[in-house]
C-alpha cells in the first residue's frame, strides 16, 4: 500500500469511527485539533459538574475537583501562570501523582520511553550493574528500537519466554546477576495479562534476595487494582520506582511520571535535562493528565468489570455465529483491555470492521494485525486485535455485543 493509499485509509477509518453511534471506547485521537483545544479549555475552566472532555474523545464530565483546585472548583486555576521548565501545573501534577502512588517524589517526563530509560540508567549507576532483567515482550524490547542499549548503555536479559510475568523461581534461578528487575503491569503484548497478587509479591521478594531493585513499567497501572484487590499505593509500594502514563488509560494528551524516592527522582531530573526532556512549556499535557485523574481514574474499576461482560459475550457471539476457531484472551480479562484472535488475514478483518462501522454505525473492532512474535502463543495465520472497554462501552449489554459479533462475522463471509 502506498503512502497515499494509507492516508486515504486513515481518513476512512477516522470518518467511520467518528460517525459511529455505538463504540466500546471513544479516543481523543479520533478528534480534530479544534475539538481538542476547545475541550481542554472547557474542562480546565469548568466547575466540578462540567460536561467537558479532552481531545474530543472523552466520555464524561470532569469529576469532583482535585486537591490542586478544590477551593475554586477548577481542576487547576485557569488564571495561574503557565509553566516554564516545570513548576506551576506541572509541579501540581507531580505532587498529585506522588500522593496517589504513595512515593516521596515524582517527575514529569514528555514520554514514558524517556522516563524508563532514565530510571533504569539511574538504578544501574546505584547498583553498579547495568543489566536489566525484563520480559522479551516488554515495551523496551518490542517498541523502542533497542533504546536501552543504544542510548543508555544497558544490557537486557530475559527470565522467561512464556507469555506471562516470570515466576519467583525463574527470578531466583537466573544464572547471571542483574541490577534491576523491570516488570510491566499489565504485560500488554501478551494480552494485558497480570499475575496474581501472591505471585507478584513472590517475584519481588525473589529479586530482593538477589539484591536487585524492582522497577514497575506501570503505563497501565491505573487499572490493575481490581485484579489485585489492592489500591495504587499498595501496588506501588512493592517496587523501588514506578512509571505511569497519562494518555493510555486516562485519555491525556501525552506525558508520563517517574515516581520513587527523593534521591532517585532528583537524579532523574538531571538526566531528563540531558536527554532533552526539560521542555519549555508542558501545561496542555499536564492539564489533560489532571483532568484524566479526576474524570477517568475513578471510573476505571467499572470499565474493568464491564470488560468481563463484553469479553464473555464476544466469545458467545463467535460460537453462536459458527466461527470454527477463535480466542478471547485472556478470558476473563485482567483489566479493561483484552485481545481477540481470529484465523483471517488482518486486511480482511480490517475491511469487515470498517464496513460494520460505515454501514451500521457500530464500531466493534478497530485495527487488526499479526501480533507480537511469540505473544501469548499466537499461532501462524492468526490475526489479533486489542479491545478497550471505556465509558461508551458501559452502554453495551451482553446482547448488544452478541448481536454486533454476529453482524461482523456475516461481513466476513
Amino acid at each position: 500500500m502506498t503512502a497515499m493509499d494509507e492516508q486515504e485509509q486513515r481518513r476512512r477509518r477516522l470518518a467511520a469511527w467518528r460517525g459511529s453511534h455505538r463504540v466500546l471506547a471513544r479516543r481523543s485521537t479520533d478528534g480534530t485539533v479544534a475539538e481538542g483545544l476547545a475541550a481542554l479549555a472547557a474542562a480546565v475552566g469548568a466547575g466540578s459538574g462540567a460536561e467537558a472532555g479532552v481531545g474530543g474523545g472523552s466520555e464524561a464530565g470532569v469529576g469532583a475537583a482535585s486537591s490542586t483546585g478544590a477551593a475554586s472548583g477548577f481542576v487547576h486555576d485557569p488564571d495561574d501562570a503557565v509553566d516554564v521548565y516545570g513548576g506551576g501545573v506541572v509541579a501540581d501534577l507531580e505532587r498529585r501523582v506522588a500522593g496517589l502512588l504513595g512515593t516521596e517524589a515524582a517527575a514529569f517526563f514528555p514520554t514514558g520511553t524517556m522516563a524508563q530509560q532514565v530510571a533504569l540508567r539511574c538504578w544501574a549507576g546505584r547498583t553498579g550493574n547495568a543489566t536489566v532483567a525484563l520480559h522479551p515482550l516488554a515495551h523496551p524490547e518490542l517498541h523502542e528500537e533497542g533504546s536501552l542499549g543504544a542510548v543508555s548503555g544497558l544490557r537486557t536479559v530475559h527470565l522467561t519466554s512464556a507469555a506471562r510475568m516470570p515466576s519467583a523461581e525463574e527470578v531466583r534461578d537466573h544464572p547471571e546477576p542483574f541490577g534491576t528487575l523491570m516488570l510491566e503491569l499489565p504485560l500488554r503484548d501478551a494480552g494485558f495479562v497480570l499475575p496474581t497478587w501472591d505471585e507478584l509479591e513472590a517475584v519481588v521478594a525473589a529479586a530482593r534476595e538477589r539484591d536487585a531493585v524492582v522497577h514497575l513499567d506501570g503505563a497501565r497501572l491505573w487499572e490493575c487494582g481490581p485484579h489485585f484487590g489492592r489500591g495504587l499505593q499498595e501496588i506501588a509500594a512493592l517496587a523501588d520506582s514506578v512509571y505511569v502514563s497519562f494518555y493510555k488509560s486516562l485519555d491525556g494528551l501525552s506525558g508520563a511520571v517517574l515516581a520513587g524516592p527523593d534521591v532517585l527522582v532528583e537524579e532523574a531530573r538531571v538526566w531528563r535535562h540531558r536527554y532533552g526532556g526539560q521542555l519549555f512549556q508542558q501545561y496542555p499535557a499536564a492539564l489533560s493528565a489532571l483532568i484524566g485523574l479526576e474524570k477517568e481514574l475513578p471510573r476505571l474499576p467499572s470499565y474493568v468489570a464491564h470488560a468481563k461482560v463484553v469479553a464473555g459475550a464476544m466469545a458467545e457471539g463467535f460460537a453462536a455465529a459458527g466461527v470454527p476457531w477463535f480466542r478471547v484472551h485472556p478470558e476473563p480479562p485482567h483489566t479493561h483491555q483484552f485481545q481477540v484472535w481470529l484465523p483471517y488475514d488482518a486486511e480482511v478483518l480490517d475491511e469487515a470492521s470498517l464496513r460494520q462501522a460505515e454501514e451500521t454505525g457500530v464500531t466493534l473492532f478497530r485495527r487488526w494485525g499479526a501480533g507480537a512474535a511469540g505473544a501469548a502463543g499466537l499461532p501462524p495465520g492468526v490475526s489479533v486485535t486489542e479491545v478497550t472497554v471505556a465509558g461508551a462501552g458501559l452502554e453495551w449489554s451482553a446482547e448488544d455485543v452478541r448481536e454486533a459479533v454476529g453482524v461482523f462475522v456475516g461481513l466476513l463471509k
